[in-house]
């Protein structure tokens, strides 16, 4: 017989449902203890790697103490207000339907009120902490400061107080208010739930008590206020209410004494609100509040308002002169563009045939940078590929390296992993076999082989006789560079490089410094969580002593070692006694230097680079007013070892940060000779410099007021809808006797096609460094600015006839970089046109030279190299802009023969008819244009002029995919 007891079972499941729910808390706090750990734990691991651990703990601990500080600050305020609001509810509460309501709610949290407010405060705290926790760079900054030693105009404060101690002042202002105006909220509220407010029923509606409460609340929110109004004064430097950024005369005349004024009103009003404590009644706080309101509106709207409309409106310039003159200067300060020289040239261009030679002879002994690294990456994947688990950037880099005793442009590129082959791949072989990339391929920039890059340093394995030597050819950490990689452990076989051996490649063992040791059970166990994957932790193929490298990006890791920084958004690779290392351009920037111009630096780096190639990285929109490259970091592609290196020396914001990361910056001086040459100027500054200078190259106000002489910089001609990029190139500049490796742009008129500067700025570390060179040409005869140059190569008959000849035998036609060189005091274009066999055919499809366009002044020449092209142009053999002259005809001076003139205009007549067919997909047509074309060259070959060369495709008819094209993009 079995005996139950009546509700045992029910007892024993109610027991049981009790134990179950604490111990599921505890698993899900006992794992977010664990994920958080981890986090931290493999964070500190990595920062040790690199050598940067005080980076990480110095972030932790100003976080720590923000996140606590402000999230206790505004519990503890906030909480006190609610207990000081229930200390003073009313021993007595009215009959009423509003408390009869309100008692079934002080019921049901009268027992629960400690955990409630427990549970809100503690939230409140938590995210009030979150969000200050994300503002240490604020606090750290302001703690280290560091002088400008420039003080603004206004009110003769060093900028370092609108750069570091404004932002913080307003930061702790804002926390302040937040934690006031809560515990208003939260004083009302229980004041309300308590009786202390009512809104019905007889007699006051607030209780003493609650009235003085509330009274002593509001008072504080209006001194802060009234420190609000005072510190505004020192924000007008920012101010955008003028004709330009800065205060302007409103700004001074009005506004600066109506915030004055408001100051003090608020200090009274306050003073009226915490009298209440001594008297009853609202009445004199509300005439106070009454004041305020009224005072903001008609001393901070109307006031500046009426004097805008009134004063400045009708005699704007004379107003706004001096504050115009003060944007001008500092703006020009801010982005470092102060020193750049602005000289007239292009007025009187260099005629003399024998001067044109010897400039000619000069220009050709110093090399022009044919080779375009935006184009020719397809050739250089496709020529030193080698291996399709190899892959080369879609855009390459332009350095300078010391070939055969001569100083040349070098177009450089790394040949990255992008993974074991397909059909090949497993856990091992992704994460232990292939884990690095191999070769540093170099090309000269001024040359080709055979119409393809002429090699440097080529082929697997790494020569040693060839002239850049590496050392150190394995690229552990790069661009590409695989999520993890496990490396490095006893007798662990990694992919080095394939070759003709019986094996098929050569093995190697990572012995570098980089990576954490993941040879122990706690680190296989907290990295397999990190990154999600069990085989970590399960594989018995990860030996003793082995690592795992993991975010190992250049511009990663430098922006994790130096998070105060914003980094350039191309980073590039270098050869330095013989190991391979990545070179990322580090930049401090503000958005508080008083008086400044504000752009955003998204869009001012944006070109056709940033926007079609994947290689350089976009800058985020963040809004900047001042930008230093400040520091030049490296990071070694074999053991990812991290160095930062002071650049700009003068920059307080650097200065600053060095004090708050010690030891992390190296100085100037510990730069090594070797590395420090193949520094280069970076682009993303060029950039925003030149988006400056489109304006801020006029400093006289009245012309900057009226607009005059603006430029814009050119679309690039070649891509529809984008800004043209710089480019870098080796040039000599007017009044030079050796040529310097420069980075380059041109401007625009304001809505003009022509052009109206160039601009170059010295790139190779010494004395001519960082310095702005800008050609400013005559405004009453202005050269052809990019697209124009462009349209003449693409509208000129005899070189579209060449380009025409080079799209046959299906191949289409990709333009390289036009480049602007100042020569013989005018102006020299120069554009490569790769040619690249279309889809479809069994044949090389990566682009080759297939001619060179030059013009100089008039005269146009397409030509197999550059020398013969501007042998052409400077001789006088190329055809003038516009009159289709071919080569062979100086200048288009010599008097063509009947025949001649009309083999050229049924040429011409030809050419245009073929490709209105192909565009109609009319194939007889198309037929017959290209006999009558090959009809023409004929009749030009029989009047004794050069004909351009034009084959059949191999089925004898005109292929359609050979056709020529007047767009660039679509050839």
């Amino acid at each position: 017989m079995t005996f139950r007891t009546p509700g045992f079972g029910r007892r024993l499941g109610t027991g049981r449902t009790r134990l179950l729910l604490p111990v599921l808390v505890t698993l899900a706090v006992l794992l977010i203890v664990f994920m958080v750990f981890t986090a931290t734990y493999t964070d500190l691991l990595w920062y040790r790697s690199i050598g940067f651990s005080s980076v990480y703990t110095t972030q932790l601990q100003a976080k720590i103490v923000l996140f606590f500080g402000a999230g206790l600050l505004m519990a503890l305020v906030v909480g006190a207000n609610v207990l000081v609001a229930y200390r003073l509810r009313p021993a007595y509460r009215p009959l009423s339907v509003e408390q009869q309501g309100l008692e079934r709610y002080r019921s049901v949290i009268d027992p629960r009120r400690r955990l409630i407010s427990g549970a809100l405060l503690g939230l409140l705290g938590v995210l009030t902490g979150s969000s200050m926790a994300g503002q240490w760079p604020v606090w750290l900054a302001f703690l280290n400061r560091t002088p400008f030693d420039v003080k603004d105009p206004q009110f003769h404060k060093d900028v370092s107080f609108y750069v570091f101690t404004y932002p913080f002042l307003r930061l702790v202002l804002g926390v302040i208010f937040a934690t006031v105006i809560l515990s208003i909220l939260a004083a009302v509220m229980v004041h309300y739930l308590y009786g202390g407010l009512r809104l019905q029923g007889p007699g006051d509606k607030a209780s003493p008590p609650a009235r003085a409460h509330l009274s002593v609340l509001f008072g504080v929110f209006i001194l802060l206020k009234a420190f609000a109004y005072w510190f505004d004064r020192y924000g007008l430097v920012h101010s955008e209410r003028g004709v330009t950024t800065g205060a302007s005369y409103t700004d001074v005349n009005a506004l600066l004494p109506a915030k004055t004024i408001l100051a003090v009103i608020a200090l009274l009003c306050a003073a009226m609100f915490f009298s209440n404590l001594l008297r009853r009644g609202m009445m004199l706080p509300g005439v106070g509040f009454t004041l305020l309101v009224l005072s903001a509106i008609l001393l901070g709207g109307v006031y500046p308002l009426l004097i805008q409309q009134v004063q400045v409106r009708p005699d704007e310039l004379a107003k706004e002169r001096q504050y115009i003159q003060r944007n001008i200067k500092f703006t020009r300060e801010a982005y470092g563009v102060d020193g750049a020289k602005v000289v007239p040239y292009g007025t009187a261009p260099e005629t003399d045939k024998k001067k044109l030679q010897e400039d000619a002879d000069k220009l050709t002994a110093g090399g022009v940078r044919v080779l375009d690294p935006n184009v020719v990456g397809e050739s250089f994947q496709q020529l030193q590929r080698i291996r399709p688990f190899y892959q080369f950037p879609d855009t390459l880099d332009v350095d300078r390296y010391q070939v055969d005793g001569k100083l040349v442009d070098t177009v450089v590129a790394l040949r990255e992993l992008s993974g074991a082959p397909a059909g090949q791949r497993s856990w091992i072989k992704d994460h232990m076999v292939y884990t690095h990339g191999y070769g540093f391929v170099s090309a000269y920039g001024d040359r080709f082989d055979s119409r393809e890059p002429d090699f440097i340093n080529q082929d697997m394995p790494a020569s040693p006789d060839q002239q850049i030597k590496v050392a150190r050819p394995e690229i552990y950490f790069g661009e590409r560079s695989p999520r993890y990689s496990v490396a490095g452990g006893r007798g662990q076989q990694e992919l080095n490089y394939p070759d003709n051996s019986e094996s098929g490649q050569q093995s190697s063992t990572y012995d570098g410094q980089g990576g954490v040791r993941i040879d122990s059970f706690l680190h296989k166990l907290l990295y397999a969580a990190k990154f999600q994957d069990k085989n970590l932790l399960l594989s018995g193929a990860i030996n003793k002593d082995a690592k795992i490298l993991y975010d190992r990006s250049p511009r990663e890791m430098v922006q994790k070692a130096a998070p105060w920084l914003t980094l350039d958004g191309d980073p590039y690779p270098t050869v330095v006694n013989g190991r391979i290392l990545w070179v990322v351009d580090g930049y401090t920037t503000s958005s508080s230097y008083p008086y400044s111009e504000e752009m955003s630096l998204g869009e001012a780096t944006r070109d056709t680079i940033t926007d079609t190639r994947s290689a350089v990285a976009r800058q985020a929109n963040d809004h900047i007013n001042y930008m230093r490259n400040s520091v030049k970091a490296t990071v070694d592609a074999y053991d990812g070892s991290v160095h930062l290196y002071q650049w700009d020396e003068s920059d307080p914001v650097t200065k600053t940060w060095m004090k708050v990361f010690k030891d992390t910056v190296q100085p100037r001086s510990s730069i090594p000779p070797e590395l420090e040459s193949h520094f280069r100027y970076p682009q993303d500054l060029f950039k925003a410099q030149r988006k400056i200078l489109t304006k801020y190259h006029v400093t006289d106000p009245s012309a900057f007021y009226n607009g005059e002489g603006f430029w814009e910089v050119p679309q690039d001609p070649t891509v529809e809808g984008k800004r043209q990029p710089p480019y870098y190139q080796s040039l000599r500049m007017p009044g030079q006797e050796t040529p310097s490796f420069s980075l380059t742009t041109v401007f625009n008129p304001l809505g003009n096609g022509q052009l109206s500067a160039f601009m170059a700025i010295g790139s190779t570390p010494g004395r001519d460094y960082g310095q702005i060179q800008i050609l400013q040409m005559p405004r009453n005869a202005q050269p052809a600015g990019p697209g124009l140059v462009q349209n003449s190569f693409e509208t000129d008959p005899q070189v579209k006839n060449d380009v025409f000849a080079l799209r046959s035998n299906g191949t289409k036609t990709v333009p390289g970089n036009l480049l602007t060189i100042p020569f013989a005091g005018s102006l020299l274009y120069v554009e490569p046109m790769y040619t690249k066999a279309a889809g479809g055919k069994e044949i090389q499809r990566y682009p080759t030279l297939g001619k060179i366009l030059v013009r100089y002044g008039e005269s146009i020449a397409a030509a197999d190299t550059f020398d013969e092209a501007l042998k052409q142009v400077v001789g006088g053999t190329g055809a003038p802009v516009g009159t289709g002259a071919p080569a062979g005809t100086p200048g288009g001076e010599q008097q063509l023969s009947a025949a001649a003139q009309k083999a050229i205009g049924d040429l011409n007549k030809a050419v245009t008819d073929y490709e209105n067919a192909q565009k109609k997909g009319d194939y007889p047509g198309m037929g017959n244009a290209w006999k009558r074309i090959k009809d023409a060259q004929a009749a030009l070959a029989a009047a004794g002029q050069a004909a351009p060369k034009a084959s059949p495709s191999p089925s004898g008819s005109p292929s359609p995919s050979a056709t020529p094209s007047t767009t660039p993009q679509s050839s």
